[in-house]
């Protein structure tokens, strides 16, 4: 009946702890103005999740949240420029080949999917490598690219596990709000410091 009770108390913990770094996210997002805020909350988030995947659970979570959001605010929206940049040109070349180039066409789209695709990937890895290594901005994202690449069993298993997560949440809109980012951050940040552990340990070797 204890060990029972320990489980259920566990697993209450844990529900707690990602609805609150989830709430946190939402509402530093906020306080730095929506874009401003994005990318250092989702990085204080990850750093959080790293943490906790060390075994220190026990940290003063706004606090180092807070921390955090302040020490990795411009690091943080560098990257974001970054990333934004990427993303607009995606959608420029979509746009253009979509309005220029006859939809029978379809080849031309290969080279740009194949492109998104490695840019989805890519981000699965750049907040992960941002929290996890104390380097300059072009150096996290040269590492994140490289693990990514040393990476696909990681890949498929990110993917395999949000686009269950996805499915369980569009059925249930709710859960999104509650633990949308939170989860994105423990699936993540899980999988790919078992990466950087393989990697530490070949450069130690």
């Amino acid at each position: 009946m204890n060990n029972t009770n320990n489980v259920i108390y566990n697993i209450l913990e844990w529900i707690n702890r990602f609805a609150y770094i989830n709430l946190l996210w939402i509402l530093f997002t906020i306080l730095g103005a929506g874009i401003l805020g994005f990318y250092p909350s989702t990085t204080a988030m990850f750093s959080i999740v790293r943490t906790w995947l060390q075994g220190n659970k026990d940290v003063p979570v706004f606090k180092t949240f807070s921390n955090y959001f302040k020490r990795d605010f411009f690091k943080s929206n560098l990257l974001g420029l970054f990333i934004t940049f990427i993303i607009v040109l995606l959608a420029i070349d979509i746009f253009y080949i979509q309005v220029n180039i006859d939809q029978q066409l379809t080849w031309t789209y290969i080279p740009l999917f194949a492109f998104m695709l490695f840019f989805i990937l890519f981000l699965f890895y750049i907040f992960p490598t941002f929290v996890h290594y104390d380097v300059k901005l072009t150096q996290i994202i040269k590492n994140a690219f490289l693990i990514m690449l040393i990476s696909p069993i990681q890949s498929f298993f990110i993917i395999l596990s949000l686009g269950s997560i996805y499915f369980v949440m569009r059925a249930l809109p709710a859960l999104f709000f509650i633990f949308g980012g939170s989860t994105y951050a423990f699936i993540t940040m899980w999988l790919a410091m078992h990466t950087f552990n393989r990697v530490a340990k070949k450069q130690q070797g």
